[in-house]
């Protein structure tokens, strides 16, 4: 039996059909590759474009190709972001910062506002930043001053530990800052300060009726009130002392009353020298009248006017010749705030 002879085809290459990478990259991104190539050219004209804006160096040279292109740009400024401030006033901020809400996002260096808003008087540095699209970000770090030192007929600013903080050329505008911060006076209250401060922050309402902090014989203070009352701490203790005024102003106004002076340099006693000049309110009856007084002048006897006999300050070497009615101290009458 003869075998079926089967004839043996060539089999075909399908080899050179294969398309290559490139064209299956091409058939996978041919609609958006035109997309990713226009991304490509935007994003280097932005690049371009952000070079000369931000060109210090060629600034002249293309300052009108640069003003022409914040023409065109349709981006503006929608927000500005301020923090830190506490002493610069907004005013003088913005008018360093050089732009405002409404302008192009571009039409300010940020750098060039940058180097003017650190020479504002209580900046120690500043971050100036535009985040696109809309927002320009502005983070002050200021100078810590909490006082301002009176000493020798000069005001100086300083800070917790007593140390002058520069005011960089401040200016008369530049006056604000100075209300928000209390004034101590005289020879050695810039180191002497801090602690006081912090004394009367705990104290708020006592704060609000001080003017000014006189420190006397470089030991002690007083502080002087609003309304003219001097109120003379214990040496080491004005916390103690500044609790037991503000009980005191809670429970019969004795801040709010019209008196020379409040001695309080005794632990066991308040003196309160009465202002003779004043008008004096009815009298109530003898039995009532302890109610008027605070509890430590009415409960232990001391008196209300004139300082008590044999209780003068150790360490005010003039306290035995004072006259009664006598409300200052040698020290705080040498050098006092200005009117």
């Amino acid at each position: 039996m003869t075998g079926r002879r089967t004839s043996q085809r060539p089999r075909e290459s399908f080899a050179n059909d294969r398309p290559s990478r490139w064209k299956i990259l091409w058939r996978r991104h041919r609609r958006t590759l035109p997309l990713i190539v226009f991304l490509a050219m935007l994003v280097g004209l932005g690049v371009g474009v952000s070079a000369i804006l931000h060109d210090t160096d060629s600034e002249a040279r293309f300052a009108p190709l640069r003003a022409k292109l914040i023409e065109l740009m349709p981006l503006r400024v929608r927000e500005i972001s301020i923090s830190g401030r506490h002493l610069t006033t907004e005013n003088s901020l913005m008018e360093a910062l050089g732009t405002h809400v409404g302008a192009p996002m571009f039409g300010i260096s940020v750098e060039a506002a940058r180097k003017r808003i650190d020479a504002l008087p209580f900046v120690d540095h500043a971050i100036v930043e535009r985040h696109l699209p809309d927002t320009i970000i502005v983070r002050l770090t200021e100078r810590s001053p909490v006082a301002v030192w009176q000493t020798h007929g000069q005001f100086e600013l300083i800070n917790a530990r007593g140390e002058r903080v520069p005011d960089q050329g401040m200016k008369g505008k530049d006056a604000e800052a100075f209300v928000k911060l209390p004034l101590v006076v005289g020879d050695g209250a810039n180191v002497a300060a801090g602690s006081l401060i912090e004394a009367l922050d705990a104290q708020p309402t006592v704060k609000t009726f001080v003017i000014a902090a006189v420190r006397v014989g470089q030991r002690r203070w007083n502080l002087s009130l609003r309304d003219g009352t001097t109120v003379m701490l214990p040496e080491g203790q004005e916390p103690a002392a500044l609790a037991r005024l503000a009980t005191y102003q809670a429970s019969h106004r004795l801040l709010e009353r019209p008196v020379v002076s409040i001695d309080m340099r005794l632990p066991d006693r308040l003196i309160i020298h009465e202002n003779p000049s004043a008008q004096p309110a009815a009298t109530p009856p003898a039995a009532d009248r302890s109610a008027d007084r605070p509890k430590d002048a009415a409960t232990e006897g001391a008196p209300t006017e004139g300082p008590a006999a044999g209780h003068a300050d150790p360490g005010d070497h003039s306290a035995r010749d004072r006259k009664p009615g006598k409300t200052s101290d040698p020290a705080s009458e040498r050098e006092g705030p200005n009117p």
